[in-house]
This record gives C-alpha cells, sequence and structure tokens, in this order.
C-alpha cells in the first residue's frame, strides 16, 4: 500500500521553481530539486512525473504566482500611465540588485524556446498575460487622455513586453542603473 503523500504540493512546487530560477534547466539536476524541495524521488515522480514536468509546472508556477501579480497592477481598476511608469522604474531597481536571478521566463527564452516548441508555446502564452497586462492599462491612459486616442495600443503593449524582455536580458551584463533608466526614459516616451 502506498503511503500518502505529506507534503503540500504548491510548496514543493515553489522550491523547484526557486532551484530553476537560479540554475536553469539543463544545470538542474535531480538532486538538486530532491534535495530543494524536500521529498525523496519516488514522491516527485509519482508527482511530477520527470524533471522536464516539473519544470513545466514551474513555469506555470511562475507565471500565476509572479507573473500574476505584475498583470494584477497594471489591471487594476485604476492602473494607467502612471502604473505603467511604476513598473518600468520597479524593474530597472529589481535589477541592478546583486541578488537578481533575472526573471524565470526570460532566463528560460534564452536557454529552450529556441529548441523545445512546447516551452516555446507556454512562455509565449506568459508573456501574452503580461502584453494582455499592458493592453489593459495602455486602454485606461488613452481613455483618460494620456496617450493619444490614435495610438496603436495593441503595438505599443506588445512593445513594452518587449523592452522589459531586452531590458531582463541586457541587466545581466551591464546593470548599471544610470544606464538602465536612461533606457527605460527613452521607451517610456513611446507614450506621448
Amino acid at each position: 500500500m502506498a503511503r500518502p503523500k505529506t507534503f503540500e504540493r504548491e510548496a514543493v512546487l515553489a522550491k523547484a521553481m526557486a532551484v530553476f530560477w537560479e540554475k536553469g534547466y539543463e544545470a538542474t539536476s535531480m538532486q538538486d530539486l530532491v534535495q530543494a524541495m524536500g521529498i525523496n524521488r519516488g514522491s516527485l515522480y509519482d508527482t511530477f512525473q520527470d524533471k522536464r514536468h516539473l519544470f513545466l509546472a514551474a513555469i506555470a508556477h511562475y507565471t500565476d504566482t509572479v507573473i500574476q501579480e505584475t498583470v494584477s497592477v497594471l489591471q487594476a481598476p485604476d492602473a494607467s500611465r502612471a502604473a505603467i511608469e511604476a513598473h518600468f522604474k520597479g524593474l530597472v531597481e529589481r535589477v541592478v540588485d546583486s541578488h537578481c536571478r533575472g526573471c524565470l521566463i526570460t532566463n528560460t527564452v534564452l536557454e529552450l524556446a529556441a529548441r523545445d516548441a512546447d516551452v516555446a508555446l507556454r512562455l509565449r502564452a506568459s508573456l501574452q498575460k503580461v502584453e494582455d497586462g499592458f493592453f489593459r492599462a495602455l486602454g485606461r491612459a488613452q481613455d483618460r487622455g494620456e496617450i493619444a486616442p490614435d495610438r496603436n495600443l495593441r503595438a505599443l503593449a506588445h512593445y513594452l513586453t518587449t523592452c522589459i524582455q531586452g531590458l531582463r536580458v541586457i541587466s545581466q551584463v551591464n546593470p548599471h542603473p544610470d544606464a538602465l533608466k536612461q533606457t527605460v526614459a527613452l521607451m517610456l516616451r513611446s507614450l506621448d
């Protein structure tokens, strides 16, 4: 008779997500995961099947927690241009933090998207959530007269999502706050 699971799935999934976020998919061993999650291999395989399925679950967990937090701020009823500007200013602060691991989505795009279509599809869905959040905030900004009425909001939302990814990538090799702030200032001029 199998023993009942003595762990909370979401809690161990968050621990696995942290390992993948820190090390990447390829560099993460099953031993790393077992140790971080605090469960035995049998429980890991029974619950998540294998490393790849666990990784896909970790990406989904990241989307449902970290990405959703960003999207929630942008979708708040009062979120408009100020929320977008605050998001980018906060992003600069986060990426210059010496302990910043980057973004799990961005890191995974760079590591796996070109050679794993299923992972790329999931990453695209995560990034689409961000773009949709920007789109809603831009719509409110346009309704309030903060953005010109003739602006293509979908194109702007896509541009802002692309800018986030670019900032996260470049900050891994040049996290100089002044350079990043100047870049953000230029990007935000696109809203004028």
